[in-house]
């Protein structure tokens, strides 16, 4: 594992693991919970949900540790400004955050992979486990491809705030990369009692030139964010004509009040803030996607219909140039 600069040395480095440890130990420990209620050590599956709490509490409370420690390390040297200025800082804390991604990945699979193996021997045994079991089992898959989509989300906003910072181009599938999304998105989708289904126009769409991680980030953004607000059937379309491609991501959910939508591209914003209610997310994912598009030469509108009207939906359209290898 990569480690920090000697300038910056101090003990925030440290700070920095420790805080993905926990984050680790708490994925470990939601998935320990699900073997606590057998009936020969607890009578009732009280344990289960303290357990699964307190795992979800470490992961977010690792997160924002390590997140503070490089704060905390940018404020000790001049507001990240080190010795080569803001974007020496930036790229360093970019690469950080490639190396917990990374890590965090690996036990993240893990976990899924034995919740896959718990569902196989239950269903092999016929074993009588409470619904609680299932529950949780059904949770940490469902929440497994957002846990995925913040920590990238975290990744980006990093590199977007690099002055200066590449921007690569070279062939791209995107027909694979909406694929990709949405095999990764239809057992959560399934979990909600929602379908999800994509086309492209041509069927043979072929290569553009674009970046395929900063592609396969919006479409992520919008897939989740039609899973949190939409109704229960997304449709996402990718079509092309001798320019640009697009792709659409559109739902049959109740729409977005006129009121919201000059807000929703805005950094940090959610419906929920105009509500005074309590965030469900941390209102990035539409403006980094937004921003993603416009470092690529593209747009990203929306367009709704908001119920009680009949034709109440929602669609994000994303638009991109197709590109050439001199771009």
């Amino acid at each position: 594992m990569a480690t920090l600069p000697s300038r910056h040395t101090g003990g925030h480095p440290v700070l920095a693991y420790a805080g993905i440890f926990l984050a680790v130990v708490g994925l470990g420990v939601m998935v320990a919970s699900l073997f606590i209620p057998l009936t020969w050590v607890f009578p009732e599956p009280w344990p289960v949900e303290p357990l699964s709490y307190f795992g979800i509490a470490a992961v977010v409370v690792g997160l924002a540790v390590a997140v503070g420690s490089y704060v905390a390390i940018g404020g000790s040297n001049g507001n990240g400004k080190g010795p080569n200025g803001v974007d020496d800082w930036s790229r360093l804390t970019e690469q950080q955050f490639e190396t917990f991604q990374h890590d965090l990945g690996r036990p993240m699979r893990r976990i899924l992979g034995k919740c896959r193996e718990v569902r196989g021997v239950l269903a092999a045994t016929g074993e009588d486990v409470s619904i609680v079991v299932h529950e949780l089992l059904d949770e940490i898959e469902e929440q497994a491809p957002s846990f995925r989509l913040m920590m990238a989300n975290m990744q980006v906003m990093i590199n977007l705030e690099t002055p200066d910072a590449p921007i690569a181009r070279y062939p791209v599938e995107p027909t694979a990369v909406v694929s990709r999304i949405v095999e990764r998105y239809t057992g959560q989708a399934a979990e909600q009692g929602k379908d999800i289904a994509w086309w492209s126009e041509p069927e043979e769409f072929g290569l553009v030139y674009s970046e395929a991680a900063a592609l396969e980030h919006i479409i992520a953004n919008l897939v989740d964010n039609a899973l949190r607000y939409g109704g229960d059937y997304i449709e996402i379309s990718v079509v092309r004509d001798a320019r640009q491609f697009r792709i659409s991501v559109s739902d049959n959910g109740p729409g977005i009040p006129d009121h919201y939508r000059p807000h929703l591209f805005t950094r940090g914003w959610t419906p929920e803030m105009g509500r005074s209610d309590e965030k469900t997310s941390s209102g990035l994912g539409l403006y980094i996607s937004r921003t993603l598009a416009h470092r690529y030469g593209g747009e990203l509108s929306v367009e709704s219909v908001a119920a009680p009207n009949p034709d109440h939906r929602t669609v994000f359209a994303l638009t991109l140039p197709i590109g050439s290898p001199e771009a």
